[in-house]
């Protein structure tokens, strides 16, 4: 999995793959959706790149759902692909943290996802997955992160 957040670790609540990703036909060929599986990477590839990466595409969901292990906090449940990850981006496998990732916050909150926060601003009311209205991206004390809590996030 890749991420530019290593601060976030804690707060990854599903991964994904890019349609395209290598493993992508090993894990549908054979499945029962494998049809709709196949359908959702041709829009995929047929959309435009610049707006699969924007913040405004109509979010994709999965095309199956399977467990991945979390080694930080138990199993995770995760998406095969999402029409936004990009395969030449990092590994084309990427984490997702929606309490602090804007589109993952988006992604999370229209399919009624988890998101687990794990930096708290300083001085304010405490964040929670309920009171949050958008990902969390300022600096602040990272919480729910194991022997790093306490830990500055600038």
């Amino acid at each position: 999995m890749f991420t530019t957040r290593p601060d976030t670790v804690f707060g990854v609540t599903f991964m994904t793959l890019a349609p395209e990703h290598p493993l992508v036909e090993s894990l549908i060929s054979g499945k029962p959706n494998e049809a709709e599986a196949r359908a959702f990477i041709e829009r995929t590839h047929n959309m435009d790149r610049i707006d699969r990466q924007s913040r405004q595409p109509r979010k994709r969901r999965r095309l199956h759902r399977f467990l991945l292990p979390q080694p930080l906090h138990g199993p995770s449940g995760s998406d095969l692909a999402r029409n936004f990850v990009l395969a030449e981006y990092g590994t084309g496998a990427v984490m997702a943290v929606p309490a602090h990732d804007q589109r993952d916050f988006d992604f999370s909150k229209k399919y009624g996802m988890e998101r687990i926060v794990v930096i708290q601003p300083e001085g304010e009311a405490p964040l929670t997955p309920e009171n949050l209205t958008e990902a969390y991206t300022a600096p602040g004390v990272l919480v729910n992160s194991g022997e790093f809590d306490g830990l500055p996030k600038r």
